[in-house]
């Protein structure tokens, strides 16, 4: 339960208004908070959210979810970094989706989360990586969290950065790539810079050379799908290994990109969180941190 005491700027409002005020609930989610009997509390007892407050009477409500979600529980190994009741942040390694893929014996993210999760907590990923990316990804354990967590997002406090490898160098050692991003015609999957894709944003850093490699520190500004990777492509210096938008690679089996850091603010207590996962092997074997 999150609850809160009435002081006098509250005092007269509603229930409803209660928990916009000071939890940002949205609309929609008091609504299904009025289907839940016994979610939403006035003093410890259960209320509508019509009823008036006074001075010094407690709001309080479940913001967990209601039921599990219909995702198969398979236990798989992952690589926890932080977790609360609220969320888990995670170091995801390759060759592992975050859905559920066709094949219903392969197990992902949220597969392994539900076998490793208790009661109706369920998986509820605030930014997704790509099979082939490894690194850091946050995972709310509600709809209300991750409700929230969207609200972090909105607001730019939520930060990312990556490490990748380009097949190339680029010509300058920091820039920006500021082109939008749509689909690629024909493609239900492929991505490409086209004017009248979505604004898309991403920065780069050049932290090494080696021969033609170079490694990147890359912080997308926005986030569209393969971005980063159609952004690296764009510049002529895709990411080495990406089949999809540059070349395949016998010495690597994904697009080398990896979430080292990660920071928010906590969606519920503003405390700020700061996380940092160190590139795996392959990285290793071209450029040892």
């Amino acid at each position: 339960m999150l609850s809160t005491t009435i002081d006098p700027s509250l005092s007269g409002c509603t229930v409803e208004t209660v928990l916009r005020a000071v939890f940002s609930v949205s609309e929609s989610y008091a609504r299904r908070l009025k289907r839940r009997p016994g979610s939403v509390l006035l003093n410890g007892k259960p209320v509508y959210l019509v009823e008036r407050v006074n001075i010094g009477d407690v709001v309080a409500f479940d913001p967990s979810d209601p039921t599990r979600l219909p995702i198969a529980a398979i236990p798989f190994p992952l690589s926890i970094v932080y977790e609360d009741e609220w969320l888990t942040v995670l170091n995801k390694p390759n060759g592992v989706a975050v859905h559920p893929a066709r094949d219903p014996n392969e197990p992902t993210v949220e597969n392994a989360l539900m076998s490793h999760y208790v009661g109706t907590e369920n998986p509820h990923p605030v930014s997704r990586l790509d099979k082939g990316t490894t690194g850091l990804m946050a995972v709310a354990k509600s709809g209300f969290v991750h409700a929230r967590m969207k609200d972090v997002q909105a607001d730019g406090s939520y930060r990312k950065t990556y490490l990748a490898i380009l097949n190339g160098i680029p010509n300058s050692a920091h820039g920006f790539v500021d082109a939008p991003i749509g689909a690629l015609p024909g493609s239900a999957y492929q991505r490409t810079v086209r004017d009248d894709g979505a604004p898309s944003k991403s920065e780069y850093t050049v932290l090494h050379t080696s021969g033609n490699l170079a490694l990147v520190r890359l912080v997308p500004h926005t986030g569209r799908t393969h971005q980063l990777r159609v952004h690296m492509a764009y510049l002529g210096t895709p990411l080495f290994g990406d089949w999809l938008y540059g070349t395949r690679e016998a010495a690597v089996d994904r697009p080398l990109l990896h979430a080292e850091t990660l920071s928010f603010p906590h969606p519920i207590t503003g405390e700020p969180m700061q996380f940092f996962a160190p590139p795996p092997e392959d990285f290793q074997s071209f450029f040892p941190r």
